[in-house]
């Protein structure tokens, strides 16, 4: 098995438990070996952290990329945000030196120094070089086949390329191809690359910008709405939620973490899955569950 170390960040753990679960249930069925490591903290937080106290912010990233270091193993993670603030800490310090200095002055003081040996990379970018599109085949025993599943990248996953490196950020295909090695249609609606509005600081700017999304999302007919942010998550179950009722408009695609649905599709049953949490659940998929055979009648 190849093995790489798991940072899971703090949002999916404490909030979205299922979706470490799935995690956990299908990657070693796709060879993959999960290294789980001590004393990981936040990424931290890739906009406000930041933007109060960037030294701050590289210092804490540094720290927890050097725990994949001392292990020797690279390290993936199962959140953009995450994958951002850490993908962005391993670029600057390796192409700077007076930051790389700074901050491994302030880890000197807890007796590590960040090297750069090991790399990091979103969960989405493991299964898809590593594993493959087709080993994801393989492992499905619950094709999902005719579910139209529309897709969000959402806006940290792409961006800035040089530095996230997973997919063209005006043409990506990564989550359509990894839904489509489920059987499943993926469906791109006209409003795909919005970012969900999370992180605006004005509460009618991402309103307006979820009306717009889902609206979109509806109109092609989408049955799930598949992603792969814990943060956009949230938005697109309690905040898709908010803006039905704000604008009085019937918004209903319920939204599924990427490894749910592999997971899913692996033989895991619905009722494992936590999908009794969310606000919109995703009952459509019932219609793949698996159903004992019928015996025949004795002649």
């Amino acid at each position: 098995m190849n093995r790489f170390a798991f940072f899971p960040g703090c949002l999916v753990p404490t909030r979205y438990p299922a979706m470490e679960f799935a995690i956990r249930h299908t990657l070693p069925k796709l060879g993959i070996e999960i290294v789980d490591l001590e004393g990981t903290s936040c990424c931290p937080d890739p906009i406000y952290f930041k933007s109060r106290d960037k030294l701050d912010w590289l210092s804490v990233a540094a720290r927890n990329l050097c725990l994949a270091e001392e292990e020797g193993i690279d390290l993936f993670t199962n959140c953009s945000g995450c994958t951002a603030t850490l993908s962005e800490t391993w670029h600057l310090m390796h192409e700077n030196e007076e930051i790389r200095d700074k901050v491994n002055a302030r880890l000197a003081k807890i007796g590590k120094e960040w090297k750069g040996t090991s790399r990091l990379r979103h969960i989405a970018t493991l299964v898809r070089d590593v594993v493959g599109y087709e080993a994801i085949r393989e492992t499905v025993v619950r094709p999902l086949n005719g579910l139209n599943v529309a897709i969000h990248y959402g806006c940290h996953l792409l961006k800035p390329s040089k530095i996230m490196n997973v997919d063209d950020p005006n043409n990506p295909t990564i989550l359509e191809d990894l839904v489509r090695a489920l059987g499943a249609n993926p469906v791109r609606h006209d409003k795909w690359y919005l970012c969900c509005g999370k992180a605006c600081s004005n509460e009618d700017l991402p309103a307006n910008m979820m009306r717009d999304l889902l609206t979109t999302v509806q109109e092609a007919e989408a049955e799930l709405l598949c992603l792969i942010c814990p943060t956009c998550f949230g938005q697109f179950d309690y905040g898709q939620l908010k803006v039905a009722k704000q604008f009085d408009e019937d918004f209903h695609t319920p939204p599924v973490y990427y490894f749910q649905l592999l997971a899913f599709a692996q033989g895991v049953a619905y009722e494992d899955l936590g999908f009794e949490r969310q606000r919109f659940k995703p009952e459509v998929m019932n219609r793949f569950k698996i159903r004992e055979p019928i015996e025949e009648p004795a002649k």
